[in-house]
């Protein structure tokens, strides 16, 4: 009981963070291209990362066999669903970039079924289907801008990824320190993004990184929103199944679109409700199995 309620602690305080990551990464993104703020964020959360494993005198050393495993955890969930998920939320809103994405618990539903073995109940797939729908109403329905509609597609993507890459995490040993895992896995987003990105930082205006906003926002990203997050969020997984754990995404999207309303002046339609909703119920399933 006491390692459910920390764990289920330590997910609903990720969760939060990434909620407000959503308003901070469409203010930044203004200034800093999706693929260049990932990279910034993730070189401010390597140094931070860095930081907390020497001064915690973490072992640093992998089995070979698990090698594999986080060189694929940094490639699908801090590479790709990360781009995606920026991406998105550039093209789109920052309540649209919260809601699709809180749709990742009912994809860990079907993931975790293929790779952990999970059994999967009338309701888990009851849940996939409503999250489904959620997500076409918030993208597909309506007189949504082309913008909009590529952002919603990009944000599905990144859904997608990081529900694989959270049933992933479930497959490194428990014994693992998560700083060590999480550190690995950003350190190999880091290394594949240079390549795409060093060509590409000329063509920022650095002059407008110095605004308290645009600095400030990095800080945000990368320490607590990157390496804060994946680490309440890796370690909360550990402590509880990967069904059931992916129900306190759903608190980002509750902050996310709070933020967006009050800091960002943005609006929400029907259909964003009756989608939002929908995803609600569909990831409320997810947890009331069958007794």
């Amino acid at each position: 009981m006491k390692n459910t309620l920390l764990g289920s602690l330590y997910l609903i305080l990720a969760s939060s963070i990434w909620g407000g990551m959503y308003v901070v990464v469409k203010v930044v993104v203004a200034v800093i291209p999706p693929l260049e703020l990932v990279w910034m964020r993730y070189m401010v959360a390597i140094l931070a990362l860095l930081l907390i494993g020497l001064l915690t005198k973490q072992k640093w050393r992998i089995e070979k066999r698990y090698i594999l495993l986080i060189i694929a955890i940094g490639i699908i969930g801090n590479t790709i669903s990360i781009v995606a998920q920026e991406t998105g939320t550039m093209l789109s809103t920052a309540q649209m970039g919260a809601i699709i994405t809180s749709s990742t618990p009912a994809f860990m539903v079907i993931f975790a079924r293929l790779i952990l073995k999970e059994r999967l109940t009338i309701k888990k797939a009851i849940s996939v289907c409503l999250a489904t729908v959620g997500v076409v109403l918030i993208v597909g329905i309506g007189n949504m801008s082309v913008s909009n509609t590529l952002g919603g597609v990009s944000l599905v993507i990144a859904a997608l990824t990081w529900a694989l890459m959270s049933v992933l995490v479930k497959r490194v040993p428990s014994d693992y320190s998560q700083i060590v895992v999480t550190t690995y896995a950003t350190l190999v987003a880091l290394v594949l993004l240079t390549p795409f990105v060093l060509p590409r930082l000329s063509a920022i205006n650095f002059s407008e990184l110095t605004h308290p906003t645009i600095w400030g926002g990095l800080l945000y990203l990368g320490v607590i929103s990157t390496a804060g997050g994946f680490l309440l969020w890796n370690r909360g997984l550990q402590m509880l199944n990967a069904s059931s754990g992916g129900i306190y995404f759903f608190f980002q999207p509750v902050v996310g679109t709070l933020l967006g309303w009050l800091l960002l002046g943005e609006r929400i339609g029907i259909m964003f409700w009756i989608g939002s909703f929908l995803i609600l119920i569909g990831v409320l399933f997810v947890i009331r199995e069958d007794k």
